[in-house]
């Protein structure tokens, strides 16, 4: 992991691009606990009937915590995953640091009632200053809602909702990715479609091939916006904005690349 801290996704507007959420007049910003749950997870077959069990040993020579998970009576499935404190701490100051800068909302969303130690402990930590809601009810409230907020999602959760909100907005390329650090000054900018290697290989064989570099634009200025903001750049953060501005307006004039007509005048 490079830092600890959380990745935003939000979407790069423009008018004329249609959205299949229709009601998502603005943008809404989603922020994905990037650290471990599901994705260092250790799991395993279980080949026949026995007793799952799970054990904490605390460093110290302390009596180990041990849990009964379940009683197999053949073969199955089993998962066991983790996060930490200072983790989910970094992941609610690096969201609420979002959500200052945007002057937006701030919601959590997670699946206590069922997991009420694991995701509990998210809660908890977020709970002091930051608005909770269930999972369930936060997507249900996403695609009502018209926009205009910071969605903190656990690290599977951000995962998934990141594609919904890549797909109610429209377009991949038109999608802005930040990680931002918990105390809000180091910031990592890329473009969300990595690096088109396919089209690439296109262009080396020598085909045409048309790139929306507009995703590629925006980790540039959305990394330069950040240092006119350490810097008090003014005349940074005003050349940024007329540079996005100039983006936008370019695709709304009617100009733009191959995926972006698709989606406006349909493959035809």
């Amino acid at each position: 992991m490079l830092m600890s801290g959380t990745v935003f996704r939000e979407p790069i507007l423009c008018k004329n691009v249609p959205r299949i959420v229709p009601g998502w007049k603005k943008p809404i910003c989603i922020g994905r606990h990037a650290f471990d749950d599901q994705y260092r997870a250790t799991d395993a077959v279980i080949k026949g009937p026995g007793k799952l069990k799970m054990i904490f040993v605390l460093e110290g020579g302390e009596t180990p915590m041990e849990l009964d998970v379940y009683d197999f009576k053949g073969p199955g499935i089993a998962l066991a995953m983790y996060n930490v404190d200072e983790s989910i701490r970094a992941f609610a100051e690096s969201s609420m640091a979002m959500a200052l800068s945007k002057k937006w909302p701030l919601y959590l969303s997670t699946k206590n009632t069922i997991l009420k130690k694991y995701d509990g402990r998210f809660k908890d930590i977020f709970q002091e200053v930051y608005e909770h809601r269930l999972i369930d009810d936060m997507v249900a409230y996403a695609l009502k809602s018209d926009g205009e907020y910071v969605w903190a999602c656990k690290n599977y959760d951000g995962d998934v909702q990141s594609d919904l909100l890549v797909q109610g907005f429209g377009s991949l390329g038109l999608m802005t990715s930040v990680l931002l650090s918990s105390d809000g000054k180091t910031l990592e900018a890329e473009a969300t479609h990595g690096t088109v290697t396919r089209h690439f290989r296109q262009h080396q064989k020598g085909n045409e091939t048309s790139t929306n570099s507009i995703a590629s634009i925006f980790a540039w200025t959305r990394g330069l916006e950040h240092r006119a903001k350490l810097d008090n750049n003014e005349r940074l953060a005003d050349f940024v904005q007329k540079l996005e501005t100039a983006c936008v307006e370019t695709v709304e004039s009617g100009k733009m690349t191959k995926d972006l007509a698709i989606l406006i005048h349909g493959p035809k």
